[in-house]
Order: C-alpha cells, then sequence, then structure tokens
C-alpha cells in the first residue's frame, strides 16, 4: 500500500484528493508541523528536504507534488502533448510561482533573516497572491481541457492552492472563474473526504 506522508493545509493535499478520486488504498501519515517534525531525524530519513508530500511506494520513495501525482495518476494526463504539456504549464505556475508567493508570507525565515523583512514579506502576500489570482482567472478558459472534472491532475493541485486564498488575505468571489471551479471541486466526493478526514 502507498503511504502518503502529508500536512493538513498543505500542497501534499493534492496527492490525497487524486488518490481519493481514483480509489487508491492509501495511508496517511500525518507530519506535525507545530513540532517542526518534517526537521527531525526520522522524517528526514524519508524526505530529506523536510517538506511534504513524501510518497513511499513499493519502488521507492518519491517527494515534489508534480511528480508525485502523475506518478499516481498517469491516465489523469492527456495523451494530446499539447494538453498535457499546458497541463504542466499550470502545475509548473501553482508549483514555481504561486506556491513560493504564499510561503514568503508564512515561512520568510527561509529567504530572510531580518524580522522587519519577514513582516514585508507579508505585507506583500495579499497583493502578489491577488495577481497570481488574476492570472488564473484569464488563463483557466484558454486551456485544451475542462478543469473542474477531475479528467487532468492539475485540477487536483489547483484546488489545493485555492484553498490558501482566504488566509492570504485574497476573496475568490472576485475571480468568478477560479469560485465556479472551487465550487465545482467542492462537490466531488473525493474533496468531502478529505475534509472529513481533517486534511484541509
Amino acid at each position: 500500500m502507498l503511504k502518503l506522508h502529508f500536512a493538513p493545509r498543505t500542497i501534499s493535499v493534492a496527492v490525497a484528493i487524486i488518490m481519493e478520486e481514483l480509489e487508491i488504498p492509501y495511508e496517511a501519515v500525518r507530519v506535525d508541523f507545530a513540532a517542526a517534525e518534517q526537521t527531525k531525524n526520522d522524517y528526514r530519513q524519508i524526505n530529506p528536504k523536510g517538506r511534504v508530500p513524501a510518497l513511499e511506494t513499493p519502488e521507492g520513495i518519491l517527494t515534489e507534488t508534480p511528480a508525485i501525482i502523475e506518478y499516481i495518476a498517469p491516465g489523469l494526463v492527456p495523451e494530446d502533448a499539447f494538453a498535457a504539456a499546458k497541463m504542466r504549464e499550470l502545475n509548473a505556475y501553482l508549483n514555481g510561482t504561486m506556491h513560493p508567493h504564499h510561503a514568503h508570507g508564512l515561512r520568510g525565515e527561509r529567504w530572510a533573516d531580518e524580522e522587519s523583512s519577514f513582516a514585508d514579506m507579508k505585507r506583500k502576500l495579499p497583493e502578489r497572491m491577488a495577481d497570481c489570482a488574476a492570472h488564473l482567472e484569464e488563463f483557466l478558459p484558454s486551456l485544451p481541457f475542462e478543469t473542474g472534472k477531475m479528467a487532468v491532475v492539475s485540477d487536483a493541485y489547483l484546488y489545493a492552492v485555492l484553498a490558501w486564498l482566504p488566509g492570504d488575505g485574497v476573496d475568490i468571489s472576485h475571480y468568478p472563474r477560479l469560485a465556479a471551479f472551487q465550487h465545482q471541486m467542492n462537490k466531488r466526493a473525493s474533496v468531502q473526504a478529505i475534509f472529513e478526514k481533517g486534511m484541509l
């Protein structure tokens, strides 16, 4: 059985949503960030990066969400090369742009040493995340696949990232397409299962 190391309300939830959607048996192992469990030796043996998710598989351990979600759900990667590339483009944006903006507001000590810098990054967070949301609002209709149907792995990834917006000071109702996508995903049994398990 696959073993998913996760922390609630982190990007690791995207992996869990896909496994619930596809009814893939897995064991969810919570990593306690409040106790800094991700920095301890036991977890570092699983993921030396000290991050989540980490997925234990029969072949070995996988880290990094974009790699994990394609491993567990190759059938949710479009067969058409261009559509697959657009899906990966979206995942790369979420992973390389939006996620770091979110993290700057929460964990400024990764990038700076001065307390004043932490506060400045936190103040900038709503503006940067709103910019990202505006980009996604414009970008989603141009994708060569329908979002919100869980036909592609990027749906779970996008859903997990959008869940951060309220805490980052962004009102999703200002972005009707994103709000509609989130509403559609909220109705899925896989997403409801994640909420019931306290993962999101």
